[in-house]
């Protein structure tokens, strides 16, 4: 099909490190774009460029401070009142996925006044990676391009070439994510049960599977602030695992995360950059392994905007 319609990047302040690999992948120059702020903190972003009649992909996490969902959200509308073509949120990080639900009476539903919130100011499309529930993807009434970092883990894991490897869950939630890594790669699948005292405490934790000797990945699409998954790591060494290693989309990383990373019986931590590392200067960083959703994203973005398939990037 001939492409009438010019594409062009852009990116917010909080993912300009991810946007501007996107757009070298691409072959194309990061957008210009600029943010006015006034002194009560207000703020207004702006195209520097013409976006009339083009295609444009805004590149923007929206993990906190909330400025980065707001951000997105009046960069959308701005290229909306500007004449773009069409506009379309890359979201690596979908942030507020974690209320997705009422799990208890009388709370709202993030996820789903998110995906009011970029209806409203004008977008098209959607595109993020490993969502906290796959749900997420019906609160939209427009396209979302869900795919899965398990297309750079799983090559990632293979090279690794571990013997008596075992795929984990860290909890019952992510049963789903982890059986599809073990038949993936044929080898046995653990599932980590936990309780929670309260959001972010976890009680106590067992493992359902064959532990002994055995080289384990857990895989999570997020670690915030990493108290199940060390939690679950020395659990699983005291019953005789012979290494445990994480594999995580979204490094979250609040509160003691590094603390407890770096004290923790954990080998290595893979996670992806749709965050930026915030970790403070003299953190010991040394088992976290990053690996760039970058290409992944630019090939997307291509073959959306030539109305080619994308099936073969989801992942499983």
């Amino acid at each position: 099909m001939e492409h009438t319609h010019t594409i062009k990047i852009f990116s917010c302040r909080g993912s300009r490190y991810l946007a501007e690999k996107i757009a070298k992948s691409l072959g194309l120059d990061l957008g210009d774009s600029i943010v006015t702020e006034f002194s009560d903190g207000e703020f207004q972003p702006a195209f520097n460029e013409s976006v009339r009649g083009a295609t444009i992909f805004i590149v923007q996490s929206t993990f906190p401070p909330i400025e980065n969902l707001f951000e997105l959200l009046l960069l959308i509308d701005a290229a909306r009142r500007a004449s773009a073509y069409k506009v379309i949120a890359v979201m690596p990080y979908f942030g507020w996925a974690r209320q997705d639900r009422k799990d208890r009476p009388r709370v709202s539903i993030g996820a789903k006044l998110v995906a009011n919130l970029l209806q409203a100011a004008g977008c098209d499309r959607v595109m993020t990676i490993d969502l906290h529930a796959d749900q997420i993807q019906g609160f939209f009434d427009f396209p979302v391009d869900h795919i899965h970092a398990s297309s750079i883990f799983l090559p990632y894991l293979r090279d690794m070439k571990l013997e008596n490897l075992s795929i984990a869950a860290p909890d019952m939630g992510g049963a789903k994510r982890a059986n599809a890594y073990s038949r993936s790669l044929e080898c046995p699948l653990i599932i980590c049960h936990k309780s929670r005292t309260r959001p972010n405490v976890v009680g106590s934790m067992t493992a359902i599977g064959d532990v002994e000797g055995r080289n384990i990945v857990i895989v999570d699409d997020m670690i915030d602030t990493a108290g199940t998954i060390t939690k679950a790591a020395d659990m699983l060494m005291e019953k005789g695992a012979a290494s445990v290693r994480v594999m995580a989309t979204h490094a979250v990383f609040s509160g003691q995360a590094y603390e407890r990373i770096a004290q923790s019986s954990l080998k290595e931590v893979v996670v992806t950059d749709t965050i930026p590392l915030r970790a403070p200067e003299g953190t010991d960083i040394s088992k976290i392994k990053v690996l760039s959703v970058a290409k992944m994203f630019a090939e997307v973005i291509d073959k959306v905007y030539n109305f080619r398939s994308i099936s073969d990037v989801y992942g499983f």
